[in-house]
């Protein structure tokens, strides 16, 4: 048989450590001789949100290690779509429509705003008839029965 077995104890409770919070506390802790352990709170009282500049400064890192936004869309890109949907007499929710695109999303390709999406200029190369990407932008498209060879 073990002694834990045979020992039994009653009316002990475990001790759970108190937090001092004068120095009286601490002083009769002393006396009794209590281990003391001293922990400073970091962010006792403080807004979390305003935290100091240790979170201001890890910001500031994380800025510095970002990669660069990315590549809008030409303004030659832009002037193109909105001068051959003038020729067409077309009205940016009518492009829109036959994209299948909203009508902000064509505003912002024509301001130069919008980050290029290949697929979003095919389209518009379609509708509009006119070269949108690589070196000749504003070139016209052969129309799709006429191909030459």
């Amino acid at each position: 048989m073990d002694d834990r077995d045979t020992k039994v104890v009653i009316g002990q409770k475990a001790r759970a450590p108190k937090v001092a919070r004068n120095e009286s506390d601490i002083n009769a802790a002393r006396r009794t001789g209590a281990i003391l352990s001293t922990d400073k709170k970091i962010t006792a009282g403080a807004n979390k949100a305003h935290m100091g500049t240790d979170h201001q400064r890890i910001a500031k890192l994380d800025r510095e290690n970002e990669v660069a936004p990315p590549a809008k869309i030409a303004p030659t890109v832009g002037k193109t779509i909105s001068s051959r949907r003038a020729e067409l007499k077309l009205t940016q929710k009518d492009v829109a429509a036959k994209i299948n695109e909203k009508q902000s999303v064509l505003q912002d390709y024509e301001s130069g705003k919008a980050i290029p999406n290949p697929q979003i200029l095919g389209k518009l190369e379609r509708v509009l008839g006119v070269k949108l990407r690589g070196d000749d932008i504003g070139k016209m498209l052969e129309a799709p029965g006429k191909k030459t060879t």
